[in-house]
């Protein structure tokens, strides 16, 4: 049974076109993990300020693996010292170019129970 996490980013306005080029820096490095099965970055309409990234896993051993990957610790290291630094508040993510871009993030999880796509054919 595959698994969602959603991380929920708190951005703030001025942040928007930061963050969404961060993400797009960082393309190409989940695609590789072990059980991804997707990714997608949701930005927020309707005065919304929070970012859902929305990522798919075959399990959730799958996804503790990714979170121990090298990958993975050393963009969260870089925004760590960003945070030392005193550079933002929050997980930071977006991680690594001059301070945290997400204001917070909160994480949740969900088992996925049914799923639909378009019928072929």
């Amino acid at each position: 049974m595959s698994v969602v996490k959603i991380n929920v980013l708190t951005v703030n306005p001025e942040m928007r076109e930061e963050i969404e080029k961060r993400f797009a820096g960082r393309a190409g490095l989940v695609e590789s993990a072990e059980g991804f099965e997707g990714f997608e970055l949701l930005r927020p309409v309707e005065g919304q300020d929070r970012y859902l990234v929305y990522t798919k896993w075959r399990s959730e051993e799958d996804f503790q693996r990714w979170t121990q990957s090298q990958s993975f610790q050393r963009g969260h290291a870089e925004a760590a010292k960003d945070r030392e630094a005193g550079h933002g508040h929050g997980h930071g993510h977006g991680h690594g170019h001059g301070g945290p871009a997400a204001a917070g993030s909160e994480l949740w999880g969900f088992e996925v129970v049914q799923s639909a796509g378009p019928k072929q054919g």
